[in-house]
């Protein structure tokens, strides 16, 4: 299956905000929210995590929607240790209510990938304190929520976190920290490391797992 994709931009509290649609072959039942890992270690919209969940986001009949943080590609705006990128994704997701209004009247999914992950989850905490629309599953991969975390937070009890046995890069000890301060499961991928190198599909086919029912 092959992605039709556009990219398209909006504005953010430090300037423009990069990001990329992503379309399903159908008119869209609901949307997500796809973010990507340090921007200053390499991460952008592209990262295979990022595309890989965002193809099972698609498949299942959602538009995705993949931002550069602030300072990659031609977001503007430099790194702000997810403070100002919690702030973006806000913006983001208040220009998707108005730019794809068939999209947005469904239901809708927020994941991140390591730095990612942490921008998502004070994402879903500010969402909650302003009374906007909250998504109806979040995803944590690989996460490292408390390596950024600038705010008190409460998931949701149906967060589904997923990360590799051998995470070179956030232990799997430090999400399992996380995932039982919580009090959330987790599904951790066998022989897995950081990227998931060769666990794509296994990851892609939880990821679908996670979307059902929605």
């Amino acid at each position: 299956m092959s992605l039709r994709t556009e990219q398209a931009t909006c504005q953010g509290p430090a300037g423009l905000i990069e990001y990329t649609v992503d379309h399903p072959e159908d008119e869209p039942s609901g949307w997500a929210l796809v973010l990507h890992p340090h921007p200053l270690h390499g991460g952008t919209r592209d990262n295979k995590i990022v595309t890989t969940v965002s193809r099972a986001c698609v498949q299942h009949g959602l538009l995705a929607i993949r931002p550069n943080f602030r300072g990659v590609g031609a977001s503007q705006g430099t790194f702000d240790r997810a403070v100002g990128e919690t702030a973006d994704m806000a913006a983001v997701v208040e220009h998707v209510f108005q730019a794809w209004p068939q999209a947005a009247a469904g239901p809708w999914v927020l994941a991140g990938f390591s730095f990612g992950s942490a921008v998502a989850a004070q994402l879903h905490a500010d969402l909650a304190d302003r009374g906007l629309p909250l998504p109806a599953r979040l995803m944590l991969i690989g996460c490292a929520v408390e390596r950024f975390r600038h705010r008190p937070l409460s998931m949701p009890p149906d967060t589904l976190m997923i990360h590799g046995e051998h995470d070179e890069v956030v232990p799997l000890a430090e999400g399992m920290d996380f995932a039982r301060s919580h009090q959330l499961p987790m599904t951790v991928v066998p022989d897995a490391g950081h990227f998931f190198h060769g666990k794509l599909l296994i990851l892609r086919q939880i990821v679908k797992s996670g979307l059902c029912g929605l």
